[in-house]
């Protein structure tokens, strides 16, 4: 009687869905759905990847190497120099006017900041702003987090004492005349790095949260000086430190570093080059790019052959079905 009585207390309530008598759909697949199917998905592919890769190549790119490895490279000589900066330029010509808002890049090879130590490397308390964290900085910034007189380093860690510091200017040169090109720096990093993730210390006088710090060792000044002009573009909310700090996925990459928001009409350009950033002693390159962009980005003909690669198969594999379909069914039919 009790056994009866637990089995009753357990057994499921008599409803539709417990019971599972739902109402259930199940496709019939047919050869008259599927082949069709396939045939429509590929020629969407094949579209979409046709309208990528033309927009695509029709993406203006020019792309310059200023490592200076090479004897004929106009930076070459920067790279036995002792001083801490050396001045470098890069001569080009444009030959054809690349219109819209041109995104100026810096790139670096062999550059590995996707290592685990290195991208743990830092202290967030520190880069929210968070004073009592600048005088004892987080372990995770070893050994870049004091420096040889025991000071504390801020901003710490091997991602803000590696920041890229190459600068650079550039003149349109018409004649024995060049006009400086304007850059606009502002909005360059992600807005919720300069807005919610990093901060600046809540003191009237930046300057003064970081008495008794260092600045990182390969820096040529501190942090509260990255921007004197403008207090919304200094600290730790600098569009250039925060881009740098957005850590990249591959070795190989670019990051941004200026807009040129009126275009680069045809003409001989020079780029002025403050050589500072150290990269053969890891087998590293720089470069500079410059590129506009479209609907879809900037140039990535990968997606589009990929969309025309995949539609293509599609295609392909409708045609070996229908085959087979007419080879083996038809018969059976009549």
């Amino acid at each position: 009687m009790v056994k009866e009585e637990q089995e009753l207390a357990n057994r499921p309530d008599n409803t539709a869905f417990t019971q599972q008598r739902l109402p259930a759909w199940q496709p019939m697949l047919s050869a008259g759905i599927v082949i069709p199917g396939f045939v429509l998905i590929g020629l969407a592919f094949i579209g979409i990847g046709v309208a990528l890769f033309v927009t695509s190549r029709s993406i203006q790119v020019l792309e310059f190497d200023y490592t200076g490895v090479e004897q004929n490279s106009p930076c070459f000589n920067c790279t036995g120099q002792k001083v801490s900066t050396c001045v470098c330029n890069l001569d080009f010509s444009v030959d054809s006017p690349i219109t819209g808002t041109v995104f100026f890049y810096y790139g670096l090879s062999n550059f590995f900041q996707n290592f685990r130590k290195y991208s743990v490397s830092k202290d967030d308390s520190q880069l929210y702003g968070d004073t009592d964290y600048f005088k004892s900085p987080s372990v995770t910034c070893s050994p870049y987090d004091y420096d040889s007189n025991k000071q504390p380093i801020v901003p710490c860690g091997s991602i803000a004492n590696s920041m890229f510091n190459d600068t650079f200017k550039l003149f349109n040169i018409n004649g024995t005349k060049a006009d400086l090109v304007p850059f606009d720096g502002k909005g360059i990093a992600w807005w919720t790095d300069y807005n919610i993730k990093y901060k600046n210390p809540s003191i009237e006088l930046l300057k003064n949260a970081f008495n008794n710090t260092v600045k990182p060792i390969f820096w040529f000044k501190p942090a509260y000086e990255l921007d004197t002009s403008d207090p919304d573009n200094n600290g730790f909310i600098n569009q250039d430190f925060l881009v740098w700090m957005r850590r990249a996925a591959l070795p190989n990459f670019r990051k941004l570093y200026r807009r040129i928001n009126k275009g680069l009409p045809r003409g001989n350009y020079s780029l002025e080059i403050a050589y500072n950033y150290p990269v053969l002693s890891f087998n590293g390159r720089k470069k500079v790019v410059f590129s506009n962009v479209s609907w879809m980005g900037g140039r990535n003909e990968f997606l589009g052959l990929a969309y025309l690669v995949i539609g293509s198969m599609c295609v392909f594999m409708s045609i070996v079905m229908l085959i087979v379909y007419a080879k083996f069914k038809f018969p059976e039919e009549d």
